[in-house]
Formats: C-alpha cells, structure tokens, sequence
C-alpha cells in the first residue's frame, strides 16, 4: 500500500530553518555583544591604565620641573657670589696698582721728560707731558713695552712740537707728547709669570 502525506511538511520545514536561523542569528548577536564588551572592557582598562601612568609622570615632571628652578635659582646665586668674590679679589689686588704705576714711571722715564698730567680711568692710564726731543718721547715709548711687567701697550697719541720758558730770557723748543698705556692687574702678572702644568 502506499503512503501519502497530505501535511505541508514544505511550510513545516521553511518554518524549522527560520526558527533555527533567528536562533542562530541571536546567539551570533549575543557572542558579537559579549565580544565586543570583552575588547571595550580591554581597551577601557588599559586606557584607565595608561591615564594612571600620565599622572603619575606629571606629578614627577611637576617635581622636577620645581628642583629644576632650586637649581637653576642656586647656579644664579652660585654665579652672583663668584663675581662678588672677584670683584672684592681684584680690589685687593688693585690697591697697590697706584704705587707700582707711580714707581714704574719714576724708573721708566729717561732724562730730559717731564710728566705734566696723569689721568687713569680703570686701567688705562694716559699722561701728557715735554721732552727735550722726540728721541726722549721714543725711548719712554719702548721702557714702557718693554721694561717693565707692570705697564703695557703704550700708544702714542700725539707729539707736538712747543717752546718753553728756560728763565726770564732763554726759550727751548721741546717736544709735547700723549700717551697712554694699561695698567697691569698683579693677578695678571701672577698668572703670566705661572708655569704651563700651574696654568692647568
């Protein structure tokens, strides 16, 4: 005999594959939410992480940057105590510079010249004064660079040539001269006169 089934097994088994596929598709719906919650929860963590790691390095770098100007404020004070200490050093050192300069030009000047004025201004010293000739005016000019540590560079700025009074009847021509030269700090001729292994 044969069997013959009048159901709608089509309709039944369309139904089945939709029930199955909507079923499906909720539990990739379901896995896909629970993966990207897992990845957000990750990211979200590394992140909180990452924002505990920047505060920290900027509470430091606020720490540092506060040492940074205790030592930038030491180095000036460092800075400003050197120079106090040098200028009180070359005082010391320059209160004897007017008895060398007064000593080195009695030695130095040749017969026949005649210191008239002395002006110093730091440690440029200019005179003006006579000579019986240009020769005297020379020879102070090479004492002066050369005999002696105390004075240097002595540049002449003019000569001129001038009568003066001998006595109540006789002129001479005699040479007007300007010089100045520097004066030599004693740190200086200390340091000049030290050997190359001191200098280092």
């Amino acid at each position: 005999m044969i069997l013959i089934n009048l159901l709608p097994h089509r309709e039944l088994a369309r139904k089945k594959r939709k029930e199955s596929f909507q079923v499906s598709m909720l539990a990739a719906a379901l896995f896909g939410g629970a993966i990207c919650g897992a990845i957000y929860m990750v990211y979200q963590y590394r992140l909180d992480q990452q924002e505990q790691r920047n505060g920290l390095l900027t509470s430091e770098i606020k720490a540092l940057d506060a040492k940074i100007a205790d030592v930038a404020k030491i180095d000036a004070e460092i800075a400003a105590l050197k120079a106090r200490q040098k200028a009180v050093e070359d005082l010391q050192s320059d209160r004897n510079l007017p008895v060398h300069l007064l000593n080195e030009l009695v030695l130095q000047l040749p017969d026949g010249v005649y210191v008239e004025s002395l002006k110093q201004q730091e440690q440029t010293v200019q005179i003006q004064g006579i000579a019986q000739s240009n020769e005297r005016v020379s020879e102070l000019l090479n004492s002066l660079a050369t005999k002696t540590p105390w004075l240097s560079k002595p540049e002449l700025v003019e000569v001129v040539g001038t009568t003066t009074q001998v006595n109540a009847k006789e002129r001479k021509r005699v040479s007007g001269f300007n010089l100045r030269f520097r004066l030599v700090r004693s740190s200086e001729i200390e340091q000049a006169n030290a050997s190359p292994e001191q200098k280092k």
